[in-house]
């Protein structure tokens, strides 16, 4: 089955729109670099192949599509590295909410943003909400390519499960095994030096810093690229496939969520 909504022709579309639950997934991806050893875009490859492993397995009687993938995101902590593009915040908060308007519009029930880049996490936080704003009748989902799967990260030792966070063993690793022939020869381990960090505190996590990779690496590398290895690749991408997969199906036999079904229901707490 044609997964594919750029590749459908028009009443299709009409069609899949219409039926209970239509869903579409655009997968999110960057322009960055990625140390000496691995492509610029290596987080879109990565979004696609997991995205696409996870569709093929779904029934066919699902109403499932997704988009092209979005190549250039959102990467300023990268400028300064030769290749690295970025779009301004407030642009990729416009492309999203134009796209999902249009697919509103033609009755999808609900939009997917499957994203492989860490660096825009947030930023695609902030533009779901500002299209749930616009289109209340929208279910807007902000996913995260690496979080949520289970037993994925549990493959990744300490400290490179919590300090690898860029183009380090687990990159590395899923790159070898998809596409070998993009890996160079280099394999640094760099950006964990420098002054300890303070307890309490972490680059990312729930005591967060604002880092720039200039700042804690000069390959680029943040993490341990030489403990990579095409078989931990494999693994990382069964896990990553299945676990997307089993969340899909279920997101998709479910009416959740129901925009607008707790209006009026709100208790007094916090958030």
């Amino acid at each position: 089955m044609q997964r594919r909504l750029d590749l459908l022709r028009a009443p299709a579309v009409r069609e899949l729109a219409q039926r209970e639950g239509s869903t579409v997934i655009w997968p999110f991806g960057a322009v960055e670099q990625h140390g000496p050893h691995l492509p610029l875009g290596t987080d879109g490859l990565f979004a696609e192949r997991v995205l696409d492993g996870a569709l093929a397995g779904l029934s066919e009687q699902l109403a499932v599509a997704r988009l092209p993938l979005q190549p250039i995101g959102f990467s300023p902590e990268h400028s300064g590295f030769a290749g690295s593009l970025s779009l301004p915040a407030d642009l990729i908060i416009q492309m999203v909410v134009a796209v999902g308007l249009n697919l509103a519009e033609a009755g999808f029930k609900r939009l997917v943003l499957f994203n492989g880049h860490g660096g825009q996490i947030g930023l695609l936080q902030v533009a779901s909400r500002q299209l749930r704003l616009a289109r209340p009748s929208l279910a807007v989902l902000p996913c995260f390519l690496w979080s949520g799967p289970e037993q994925v990260w549990e493959l990744i030792p300490e400290p490179e499960r919590s300090q690898g966070l860029h183009a380090g063993q687990a990159e590395t690793s899923l790159m070898l095994h998809l596409a070998p022939e993009l890996v160079g020869p280099e394999r640094p381990a760099d950006g964990l030096q420098g002054p300890p960090i303070p307890a309490g505190w972490s680059l990312e996590g729930q005591a967060p810093c604002a880092w720039l990779t200039g700042d804690i690496s000069r390959s680029g590398v943040i993490g341990d690229a030489g403990a990579a290895s095409a078989a931990l690749g494999a693994e990382l991408e069964k896990r990553l496939v299945a676990g997307w997969q089993r969340r899909f199906s279920s997101l998709l036999n479910s009416p959740w969520p129901a925009p607008g079904a707790a209006i009026g229901s709100q208790t007094e707490g916090g958030g």
